[in-house]
């Protein structure tokens, strides 16, 4: 694995739990936004990305640019959201989003 990816790796996983806490939380629950379904493909973004990274693949900055694009839309949906759960997982989204830019840019 690349040191390079130290740092986004362990964002990615933050984001990974916490949006996997969010949907077990949420699901069955009514939503008036597309929060959980965003936490469902944000997971899905979270571990490809990981998957690539932890590979050092030739793909890993372009799997970053859109797992931080997924990112950044589940933490605006959650954020809309004033239970708990819901701020955690939008604050680790952000932070995903954040690491995956660097990688994307670099």
């Amino acid at each position: 694995m690349n040191a390079i990816y130290e740092d986004c790796i362990k964002a990615c996983q933050q984001s990974l739990i916490d949006c996997q806490n969010c949907l077990t939380v949420m699901a069955g629950k009514e939503s008036a936004n597309e929060c959980p379904y965003c936490c469902v493909l944000c997971i899905d973004a979270c571990l490809s990305c990981l998957k690539f990274m932890v590979a050092d693949s030739s793909f890993a900055k372009q799997y970053c640019k859109l797992c931080a694009e997924v990112c950044e839309w589940c933490a605006t949906q959650c954020d809309e959201h004033k239970n708990k759960h819901c701020k955690i997982c939008a604050e680790s989204c952000r932070r995903c989003m954040e690491e995956c830019k660097k990688i994307a840019m670099a």
